[in-house]
């Protein structure tokens, strides 16, 4: 019963949230293009599914996914699991190593699920006639993502600045940037952008909360916010890499 009050009282809130969009649309739709909407019933429906789907989504990320990652961070990192049973042990940043695969593995997978990504590289494949395939453009980011947010849990468990490694990734991308074919560039920012949504943001702030709480010496303010930062931008290194892997093939193949 609780769940269902809950559900209800969700829907309310993503109802009042998605009514500004709705008011926006609709009035520029009649107070200045002074036009009929068309396919009324279709569009109204749609927010309808829209509204139930974000509804059912939001309260699956509170029951499930939000306890989900900060129980494997809190599993992954208890030192009974690390040191075989020897909690008096010290640990190194290497004892770790199954909580830097988990946040890999997640991170590959929420990029993969990513609804907005999806989008982005089906118009993506649809503008460049077909030279930007769908999933290498999906399989680019997720490596990306997968690799940020890797090195983000080391950098909780280490202790370390974020702005480190911010700065230098941004060094990177920078110099990328140069080098880069130009038709990528564009596409490959928009894309550290789409990775921070609806399914990767929820996983990937429990996994981070749920590491900082329960490594030794670590706040959960001060070091289990950031990865998302990390979810943001390496996938931007590993589009533009792949599109220079594939420039860089394809010159070769020319050449042969």
């Amino acid at each position: 019963m609780q769940i269902i009050i809950d559900l209800i009282n969700t829907i309310l809130d993503t109802i009042w949230d998605v009514l500004p969009i709705a008011l926006i649309i609709f009035g520029f739709q009649i107070f200045v293009l002074r036009k009929a909407i068309p396919n009324l019933k279709k569009i109204v429906s749609g927010f309808i599914l829209v509204l139930l789907g974000l509804g059912f989504f939001l309260e699956g990320l509170e029951a499930a996914l939000f306890p989900l990652g900060k129980l494997m961070a809190q599993q992954l990192t208890d030192p009974s699991f690390i040191s075989a049973g020897d909690v008096e042990a010290v640990l190194g940043w290497w004892d770790y190593k199954f909580v830097y695969l988990f946040a890999f593995a997640i991170g590959f997978s929420t990029t993969i699920a990513e609804p907005s990504l999806l989008a982005v590289a089906i118009k993506a494949n649809q503008v460049s006639a077909g030279s930007i395939g769908v999933w290498g453009l999906r399989i680019a980011v997720a490596l990306g993502v997968a690799i940020g947010i890797a090195l983000g849990a080391y950098r909780i468990v280490t202790g370390t600045p974020l702005y480190w490694y911010i700065i230098t990734g941004y060094i990177f991308v920078v110099i990328q940037t140069i080098y880069a074919p130009r038709m990528i560039i564009a596409l490959a920012y928009d894309s550290g952008g789409v990775t921070t949504s609806t399914v990767t943001v929820p996983l990937v702030a429990a996994l981070g909360l749920g590491l900082s709480s329960t490594v030794p010496g670590r706040s959960p303010l001060l070091d289990g916010f950031g990865l998302i930062a990390f979810a943001s931008l390496f996938p931007i290194m590993s589009v533009m890499a792949y599109a220079q892997l594939s420039e860089w093939v394809a010159k070769r193949n020319n050449s042969t």
